[in-house]
């Protein structure tokens, strides 16, 4: 509820100004892109109404939260039911609904030809633990391993007398061995300053500076380039009427957080943008609030 959605898809504007092609996608499980175009999106780059280079797409984590994909559409691994129980303990792996979500939207992406891509992310919880999946998934994929051996003079007897190819445990921990792989090869380029900066955005509040300093150490720890945090819903004293309404109250109380965020992010580039009486929805009124993350906003 601080603007996480709103900065994205201004932020995607601007780039769609400057760069040749650019895609938003959006990892947040409540996907809002939708609502703020006022255009349905889906699992699929769709061109924004009223941009030639500007895309769009929600990614859904549920939907590739099995190794093997939808159980609907047969046996895609060639596991055979005898190795179903393996598959759903791979998919019960901690974060592995991420890890697959982004996995497709990395291998989409090295596909296509954008000139810059920007993630619409979930909020602070689910990005740090989207951050922590390479230790995770280690060691997740260590224990899959290692039951895997246990039961393996098990289940290959079972597998051939069920009609299956010796070959499938291999299948099943290929799979899950490229998925380790991908998931290291996201955190590098999440670690390369060159590629990918974070922005953060939040609110002059007590519990949004500190979970934004949370997150801004965590960047750190994972070697995440940021440098830029964006302060939304900023009230502006020119709009106060006299000083015992509670607009001044809540100017007074933004001042002395804002005052903070400047004390302990003074290397940081830091952007107020403005509370205001609606909602910013739809493309003329995103386009319009873009232009506070380039210019200092002034209450008329």
């Amino acid at each position: 509820g601080v603007g996480k959605t709103t900065t994205s898809c201004c932020l995607a504007i601007l780039l769609a100004s400057v760069r040749e092609k650019v895609l938003l996608i959006s990892t947040d499980p409540a996907h809002n892109l939708s609502d703020a175009f006022q255009q349905k999106f889906s699992g699929e780059p769709e061109q924004v109404n009223g941009f030639d280079n500007l895309y769009a797409m929600e990614v859904d984590a549920s939907g590739n939260s099995s190794l093997g994909g939808p159980t609907s559409g047969g046996d895609p691994l060639g596991m055979g039911e005898s190795l179903d129980f393996l598959n759903d303990m791979a998919s019960s792996i901690p974060g592995i609904d991420e890890a697959m979500s982004f996995g497709e939207v990395m291998k989409e992406v090295e596909q296509m030809d954008y000139s810059v891509v920007v993630f619409d992310t979930a909020p602070t919880g689910h990005t740090l633990r989207l951050l922590q999946l390479p230790q995770v998934f280690d060691k997740a994929l260590d224990k899959f391993a290692g039951a895997n051996g246990i039961l393996g003079n098990l289940m290959g007897p079972l597998s051939m007398f069920m009609g299956g190819g010796g070959d499938q445990q291999d299948g099943l921990l290929a799979k899950v061995e490229e998925l380790r792989r991908m998931v290291h090869r996201v955190k590098e380029q999440f670690s390369d300053p060159d590629l990918t900066t974070f922005v953060c955005v939040c609110i002059p509040e007590f519990l949004s500076l500190y979970e934004t300093e949370r997150l801004i150490q965590d960047l750190a720890e994972y070697e995440i380039d940021s440098h830029n945090i964006v302060i939304n819903q900023v009230l502006f004293g020119e709009h106060c009427c006299q000083s015992t309404c509670l607009l001044h109250a809540r100017v007074k109380m933004q001042e002395k957080y804002i005052s903070q965020y400047e004390d302990l992010y003074e290397d940081f580039h830091l952007v107020k943008t403005p509370l205001l009486a609606e909602e910013v929805r739809g493309i003329e009124k995103l386009k319009a609030f873009a232009k506070n993350l380039t210019k200092p906003y002034r209450p008329s």
